[in-house]
């Protein structure tokens, strides 16, 4: 159940009369050349990798794509689990395929954008932080199926704000770290798919499947699959609990996803805990959790529009006293997905 925050990541894009790409990162500072006839999948480990790959997996779908000079510039901050790189890989998208005249739903844009994160960056990510770039609404948070791909969207309240805490760290092995998550959940999903026969994806299986067959996992998959199968009944009852406008119920919800991806899928780190910890019984606040791939980055918050300045200060002062790190603190409203600026 994601929300587009209201930071953004702009690409400018001018056409070129060749079939290279140059673009220009404002960042930081960089500048690299691209040429549209040999861009081919891997991963170098360099920030052009997802432009490059946006730039590939359009090409490689069938998309002739002109050349382009492009000029980047974020406000979302880098590697702090607030989909930066699916931002970046949205934005390029629709700008090389304005800079080409062409034209494609932005469902389709989000799963290129995805596969380009898969072959081009090396990380195996799902598909919500593309979509929600793609599809994004102001004032709503999206309940978004990655199955079929229907959505649908949840009023949030206007007297409530989103507060992203970033505790400033951000550790070597988040990308290898969030791989290896996936992997031990599809371990766990062949196991049980031997004993659950119907079951096509983790998201089949109830807790009474998984408790009956824990024998089956080890430990340690036991709990990777415990997490999931228990977040995503979080995720439908928060839904039922925004939509009734029972706040306080999901707040509770996401305490409780903090606590599951800090001991069962073992993601967060002591700087996120106690981000969480310190803002828990802050006034007007009604919940907190990490949010992306983990290991460092970011948590999430939901407070009162009231309270939010004196929450970040709070905040910002008590996480200094303990870590002697300053935090970056946004008070965020959900906006709309990706979409073209006019020149003025």
């Amino acid at each position: 159940m994601p929300a587009a925050l209201d930071v953004y990541t702009y690409v400018a894009v001018s056409p070129r009369p060749d079939r290279r790409l140059r673009v220009y990162s404002d960042n930081l500072g960089e500048m690299c050349d691209l040429d549209l006839d040999s861009i081919r999948p891997g991963r170098s480990g360099h920030w052009s990798d997802y432009v490059r790959g946006v730039a590939g997996v359009l090409g490689s779908s069938g998309y002739r794509l002109r050349g382009a000079d492009l000029a980047i510039i974020s406000e979302v901050p880098l590697g702090a689990g607030l989909s930066s790189s699916a931002a970046l890989e949205v934005s390029t998208a629709l700008a090389l395929l304005s800079n080409s005249q062409i034209s494609v739903d932005l469902t389709t844009v989000a799963k290129m954008c995805q596969k380009a994160e898969h072959l081009y960056a090396g990380m195996r990510c799902g598909i919500m932080d593309q979509f929600i770039s793609c599809h994004g609404r102001a004032g709503h948070a999206l309940m978004l199926d990655c199955r079929s791909l229907d959505f649908q969207f949840l009023s949030i309240p206007p007297h409530l704000r989103l507060m992203v805490c970033n505790t400033m760290v951000r550790h070597e092995h988040a990308s290898s770290g969030y791989n290896t998550r996936r992997q031990e959940c599809e371990d766990g999903f062949r196991v049980l798919a031997e004993v659950l026969p119907g079951i096509r994806a983790l998201r089949d299986v109830t807790v009474d499947d998984l408790e009956n067959h824990s024998n089956c996992l080890s430990d340690v998959i036991y709990k990777r699959v415990r997490h999931v199968v228990t977040e995503n009944d979080r995720v439908k009852n928060a839904a039922t609990a925004l939509e009734m406008g029972d706040i306080a119920e999901f707040g509770r919800l996401m305490a409780d996803s903090h606590r599951s991806l800090r001991d069962d899928y073992e993601v967060s780190t002591l700087e996120l805990d106690l981000m969480v910890e310190l803002a828990d019984g802050q006034e007007g606040m009604y919940g907190a959790r990490m949010t992306g791939g983990g290991f460092g980055g970011c948590t999430i918050n939901l407070v009162e529009a009231a309270h939010a300045p004196e929450v970040q200060q709070k905040l910002e002062q008590d996480y200094e006293a303990r870590t002697g790190l300053r935090p970056t603190i946004l008070i965020c409203e959900s906006s709309d997905g990706a979409e073209t600026v006019s020149e003025k």
